[in-house]
């Protein structure tokens, strides 16, 4: 959080004094008014009239000073919360993909949202409340200790048991917002989980079902909230209560002081800035016990993962020319075993089709393979370095993905092929031949250029399927995954994709549960993943043999 405020330095500095501007208000305030409750004491006219032209001038001045605090805050609070909502957004972004699949989607859309609009609402509002009370504090400690050293060393007293009394209040209040933070993220995931499972609830006729258990979601957030409103009213209640009894023993010190002779004015300018002492603290205490549960909501969006992961980001080019190699690999899900043993080399510009039941690790060996995992035992090298001491942006360029759910995004077609690299037409020209989105661009004259709705609710599941394959043709790589890439496709159509990657010149690893007679032939291996162990077959073997 420091880091946050201190990167603007000079507005930060501005924005604390536009926050002490009206600590100026409140002490003309105080002097007003005492000025006029002794013009009243001395009944004389004249000074009076003064009082009230000196009220009448500073009235205007105080709204000036307020319009003036207000613009030097606002540009520092605009700035700050556009910093945290990149700075969160990038967060998110940075994590690899182990890191991010480890959350719902939906947590860190809850993040993005309802957290930073938590901080945004809380943050701000306890901070410049504790700048202009502190301030005012301060201001009137200094000026009660040149009217009366005494009476000042008696307030300062007072603020600080207030001060430890509001302590022991701090990590209830932190622990509580945190509360309302995690309730928000479960109620976000629930309703969006709702919501893509809703064409099933329509058709069962359970939408009540889901209504109730949604209802009881928000019943759970908004008793955080109530929660949390109450204990935060009660911090207030508690040293409210403290802060009367105090001004009581105030107004008698103050009602002696007038019995041996202090005039209205003194006393009543006296009386001000003891509550300027504390009245201030009253309310501030509670303040920055709720200012520091919201530097936690920052620091869980927006900070540094701290023990998150211990994995070293390799810093070696991506180079294959000769062979990916697995050493005694295996790997754990939790508590089972899914991947036992393997030893397999797998040849640059060789195609490799990956076979095996639901839940055999199929998918698991490809996320292995791709840098998605790297909590396993046993090796993996590319031409003999260690995948893990890879850099993953260099590996990244190299390596394209076919997935069975194709994630398209609200832009031209151009952009989710050419994935918004510039000066690709041509690839992209030709991946849209290959693919087989030819009949998208004889219906459309300017077909590059077509915008595609939200994740491509324009087109059907075939063409968007293609689209997908049509980047891996474009990104032209060295290795290519196709996880179940012809899944949703028609048998004609998908014989020609199939056909058409296994003639690319790259390394092909794929994923099917389909075979197109005279065309599955085509791949040199097939490997088979059976109770986490694998066989390696010939493809001609494989389908001569094994599927026959």
């Amino acid at each position: 959080m420091k880091d946050l405020l201190n990167k603007r330095k000079k507005a930060f500095a501005v924005y604390v004094a536009a926050c002490l501007i009206p600590v100026i208000t409140q002490m003309m305030n105080n002097y007003v008014f005492a000025r006029l409750l002794g013009s009243v004491e001395s009944q004389n006219m004249r000074e009076f009239y003064i009082a009230i032209y000196i009220a009448a001038s500073f009235v205007i001045l105080s709204t000036l000073l307020y319009i003036l605090s207000r613009f030097l805050r606002i540009r520092f609070m605009r700035d700050t919360i556009l910093d945290i909502r990149l700075q969160a957004f990038d967060k998110i972004l940075r994590y690899n993909l182990e890191r991010f699949g480890k959350k719902s989607k939906d947590v860190y859309v809850s993040n993005l949202i309802n957290d930073i609009n938590l901080f945004e609402q809380n943050f701000f509002f306890k901070l410049i409340n504790i700048i202009f009370r502190g301030g005012v504090y301060v201001v009137s400690l200094v000026v009660l200790l040149i009217l009366d050293p005494r009476f000042a060393l008696a307030i300062f007293a007072v603020s600080v048991v207030i001060f430890l009394i509001s302590k022991r209040f701090e990590k209830k209040t932190i622990d509580l917002q945190e509360d309302v933070s995690g309730r928000n993220e479960a109620f976000t995931v629930n309703v969006a989980n709702t919501f893509n499972g809703l064409e099933i609830l329509k058709l069962n006729n359970i939408e009540e079902t889901f209504l109730d258990k949604t209802l009881k979601m928000i019943d759970r957030v908004e008793s955080k909230k109530m929660h949390y409103g109450i204990f935060a009213e009660g911090q207030r209640s508690i040293t409210r209560l403290l802060g009367t009894g105090i001004f009581v023993v105030i107004l008698i010190y103050m009602l002696e002081q007038l019995n041996q002779g202090l005039s209205i004015t003194r006393m009543t300018f006296m009386i001000q800035l003891a509550n300027g002492c504390v009245w201030p603290l009253e309310q501030v205490m509670p303040m920055i016990n709720e200012l520091k549960a919201s530097v936690k909501i920052y620091d869980k969006i927006a900070g540094n993962d701290v023990g998150e992961s211990t994995a070293v980001e390799g810093q070696l080019p991506f180079v294959f020319n000769e062979c990916i190699e697995i050493k005694n690999l295996s790997f754990h899900f939790e508590d089972r075993k899914v991947l036992s043993d393997i030893n397999l080399k797998i040849e640059k510009g060789k195609k490799y089709l990956l076979k095996g039941s639901s839940g055999s690790g199929k998918s698991t060996l490809i996320k292995l393979l791709s840098k998605v995992y790297d909590d396993y035992e046993g090796t993996i090298e590319i031409d003999g370095v260690n995948l893990k001491d890879i850099k993953i942006s260099e590996f990244n360029d190299k390596v394209s993905f076919i997935f069975q759910d194709v994630f398209l995004f609200e832009d031209t077609l151009y952009n989710n092929i050419a994935l918004f690299k510039p000066d690709y037409e041509e690839r992209v020209k030709e991946a849209v031949k290959k693919s087989g989105l030819s009949d998208l661009a004889e219906r459309n004259l300017n077909f590059i250029n077509m915008d595609l709705s939200e994740n491509g609710k324009n087109l059907s599941g075939g063409q968007r399927q293609r689209i997908s394959i049509a980047r891996a043709i474009a990104k032209d790589v060295d290795v290519l995954f196709a996880d179940e890439a012809t899944s949703s496709l028609d048998a004609e159509l998908g014989r020609k994709i199939e056909e058409t990657l296994l003639t690319m010149e790259c390394t092909l690893i794929a994923v099917s549960h389909r075979t197109y007679e005279e065309v599955s032939e085509m791949y040199d291996f097939v490997l088979e993943l059976k109770n986490g162990h694998l066989t390696t077959y010939s493809g001609f073997e494989y389908f001569e043999e094994v599927v026959a």
